[in-house]
């Protein structure tokens, strides 16, 4: 393996494996919530689709991460586009807890195995902006380290979405709790948005952090009032049916 390395030019000296572990531990340390959307994400594949959506999903939300990991941190700093990457993670928290013939899913098992994929990387891209920053830190400029360090990461995040699913059988209440998580996280994406922070400063030192925990706990509130109101028309229409 060493000699592999070797020959695509990448320093293998203690230094390199130190920032191989560094990047894994991020990885597995800020990945928590991103476990949770492969595990919501996955749930209802099956039994045969789910390590793949799990597989792919992860690849997929990491290959994206090296493609954002040089913009990502300055396109975050522009106006209006946290407030659009939140209310983006607010639909797919909803989507997550709705049923799966509700998504329109049920034709295909191909077609919700993609959907899964995609919902994952979506919802990657708006989460994983500390995540980016951090492996980008410890990467240290060294593409092909970035590279090797995420890959190896993959199976400890799978591994984790693997656990939180088999969990969801026996304890379905996760899955609200999972989608009351992501809720929460948009919010806060919403609220770190410059327009947001700079019109709270107006109002005092201590107000835009103010504003963060208000915004997360509507995120948090408004994601599971949403899926209650969604699941009981749907409740309703199969009755009238």
């Amino acid at each position: 393996m060493l000699e592999l390395l070797d020959g695509f030019g990448i320093n293998t000296q203690p230094q390199f494996w130190i920032s191989v572990v560094q990047i894994i531990w991020i990885n597995v340390l800020l990945s928590g919530d991103n476990a949770i959307v492969i595990a919501l994400a996955c749930r209802s594949l099956p039994a045969r689709q789910r390590v793949y959506g799990m597989v792919l999903g992860t690849a997929v939300a990491l290959g994206m991460r090296l493609i954002f990991a040089g913009v990502i941190s300055s396109l975050m700093l522009l106006p209006y586009v946290k407030i659009a990457g939140g209310l983006t993670l607010l639909w797919i928290a909803v989507k997550l807890l709705m049923p799966e013939e509700d998504a329109g899913s049920r034709t295909d098992s191909s077609d919700s195995l993609w959907r899964a994929v995609k919902l994952i990387a979506l919802a990657d891209i708006i989460m994983s902006l500390d995540n980016v920053i951090a492996v980008a830190a410890a990467a240290d400029g060294n593409f092909a380290l970035l590279v090797f360090g995420l890959g190896i990461s993959i199976p400890a995040i799978v591994a984790g979405a693997n656990i939180i699913m088999a969990m969801l059988n026996h304890f379905p209440l996760i899955i609200w709790a999972g989608a009351g998580l992501l809720g929460w996280i948009a919010g806060d994406v919403i609220a770190t948005d410059p327009v947001i922070v700079d019109f709270g400063a107006g109002f005092g030192a201590g107000v835009p952090a103010k504003v963060k925990l208000v915004c997360a706990i509507v995120g948090m509130a408004g994601t599971i009032g949403a899926c209650l109101i969604s699941r009981a028309r749907l409740r309703a229409a199969r009755l009238d049916a």
